[in-house]
């Protein structure tokens, strides 16, 4: 196809052989000019598509003035460009504002719930359903993104200290709201941040606070071997090494080291892998149990499928000892995570120091093994005698060493 020139200096079109654009040929416009030093030409397009001689004349006199100023685009390539971002950002900008206006219950019902599922645990799944069923729905559930704010997050608070629930509880339902908003942030749905940022989280310790004596560890660990023997293994276990109920549920053969007496613990609660060390007790129960493979589990529940939960035996085991009987602190009662508060317990009370317990524990910090530090008085009281006692002697030396000076003084006189 030919190029004609038009009366606009710079300025040209070719027709198309074929199709018709009113009673003349389809007609393709471009424009030609100089940038950075190099002679540019650039296709604008049909006039069947709305372009003229004089629509391109004004696109070429807007990209010179810009060669002049230094302002804007310089190309056509670079106009369309700037265009093109101009359009995505104001259709992602479109998008978000339409997806703030989704409340607060779809996105947590949806992609957000959809997402725990293949991310988390079932059992935090279950509780955090259960933290918006209950608090958080009531009150925010009907509520687009961008309307939610400090005022009803204040109001699920209240709703749950109205009910005699701890602060936990209520920190726990914040908590899945943070993370809603955070989860909406991180995939463009919302430019919103998460109000709980302007909200007091409610002050909690649930640290638990009840340890077993070694005579109610006896009796717990004997009403249990006639209970359900597998579950006094399991309890056993817990009590010697300080697992966690999911780590005794985790352990494979391969973990097993009966040689060397250790338990090789991996992916804990805090992402490290740690090692346990047997008493003489747990390497008997577990040299006498059938070794199964190396991916077999240790401990397999019904159908060799992993363990999830502890048996409810053991709080029917407690009961019946009474151990709960007239505590309602929940930080107070006994269940089966005390058996792990309790090797720690044990460790501190005969003088084992904190930062050994911080590692047979898999702690992640110091402070938070550092609960049991009033387990130890005796050595608190050790150390202030000892300080008593260097400050007695250095006392009774400054004595000694003033006597000779002066004997020397008489001598010398």
């Amino acid at each position: 196809m030919k190029w004609h020139q038009t009366s606009f200096p710079g300025v040209r079109y070719r027709e198309h052989p074929e199709r018709k654009h009113g009673i003349k040929p389809d007609r393709y416009f471009a424009i030609r000019c100089q940038a950075d030093g190099k002679r540019r030409e650039e296709g604008l397009g049909w006039g069947s598509e709305g372009w003229t001689a004089q629509k391109a004349a004004v696109v070429l006199a807007d990209l010179k003035k810009a060669h002049v100023t230094g302002e804007g685009p310089k190309t056509l390539q670079a106009k369309r460009d700037l265009e093109k971002t101009r359009e995505e950002a104001e259709a992602r900008q479109k998008a978000i504002q339409e997806t703030e206006a989704v409340t607060f219950g779809s996105i947590f019902e949806g992609v957000y719930l959809e997402s725990a599922r293949q991310n988390k645990k079932p059992n935090s799944v279950q509780t955090e359903k259960g933290l918006f069923k209950k608090w958080v729905g009531p009150v925010i559930g009907d509520v687009p993104l961008k309307d939610i704010s400090p005022f009803h997050l204040e109001r699920i608070k209240k709703n749950i200290a109205a009910a005699g629930l701890s602060a936990r509880s209520a920190h726990y339902a914040l908590c899945v709201v943070r993370q809603v908003f955070n989860f909406a942030r991180d995939r463009d749905m919302t430019a919103c941040v998460s109000p709980t940022n302007k909200v007091k989280a409610p002050k909690t310790d649930n640290r638990r606070l009840r340890f077993l004596t070694r005579e109610e560890a006896a009796k717990l660990l004997e009403h249990l071997a006639k209970r359900s023997p597998e579950l006094h293994a399991i309890s056993l276990v817990s009590l010697h090494c300080g697992l966690r109920a999911g780590e005794v549920f985790s352990l494979m053969w391969s973990d097993v080291d009966l040689d060397r007496e250790t338990l090789t613990l991996r992916d804990t609660k805090n992402g490290r892998t740690r090692i346990a060390y047997m008493t003489g007790q747990v390497r008997e129960l577990l040299a006498a149990r059938p070794r199964g493979g190396p991916g077999d589990a240790v401990f397999p529940g019904r159908g060799g499928v992993r363990r999830s939960y502890v048996s409810n035996a053991f709080e029917r085991a407690v009961k019946d000892l009474g151990f709960n009987e007239g505590i309602t602190d929940s930080r107070q009662k006994v269940v089966f995570h005390s058996l792990r508060h309790t090797f720690a317990s044990w460790l501190v009370e005969q003088g084992t120091d904190l930062y050994s317990v911080k590692e047979l524990m898999g702690h992640r910090t110091l402070s938070m093994t550092e609960r049991y530090s009033h387990l130890s008085p005796d050595s608190l009281r050790r150390a202030v005698k000892g300080l008593e006692t260097g400050s007695a002697a250095r006392t009774e030396e400054s004595k000694v060493v003033g006597l000779g000076d002066g004997h020397k003084r008489r001598q010398t006189s």
